[in-house]
């Protein structure tokens, strides 16, 4: 009589061992490791581009500022310029036509001697009950 033998095919693809709790304990010990140094680098990375963006921030506001302080100087030296005595007595006479007053020509106005711009007075408010 002949014997056959057949083979069977078995698919273990599906099996998963057990892990020893050593191996086990291991392998998470390197990924808190592993998590704790990219949490590091990381962090060192956040601060050095924080620190590289405020130097940029400094720098600009620095030039702003020379800016500023540059057009601050051209507005005292206009402001200088209109206050010239010379330039409002030269606008004064050419373009607005006006001429040294001739003594006797001004009198001073009626009124106090001391002028009073302004009087404080007291506001009284009444309570609520």
């Amino acid at each position: 009589m002949t014997e056959y033998h057949t083979v069977k095919r078995i698919d273990n693809s599906r099996l998963v061992r057990s892990m020893a709790p050593a191996r086990l304990q291991d392998f998470w010990r390197r990924v808190a490791a592993g998590g704790a140094m990219a949490a590091c680098l990381l962090f060192y990375a956040w601060q050095h581009f924080a620190c590289i963006q405020l130097q940029y921030e400094v720098e600009h506001l620095s030039a702003l500022r020379a800016q500023s302080a540059q057009l601050n100087q051209q507005l005292h030296v206009e402001v200088a310029t209109l206050k010239a005595p010379g330039r409002v007595d030269g606008i004064a006479r050419n373009e607005l036509g006006l001429t040294v007053s001739v003594p006797g020509q001004a009198m001073p106005a009626d009124g106090p001697s001391e002028a009073v711009l302004a009087e404080a007075r007291a506001v009284v408010q009444p309570q609520r009950p």
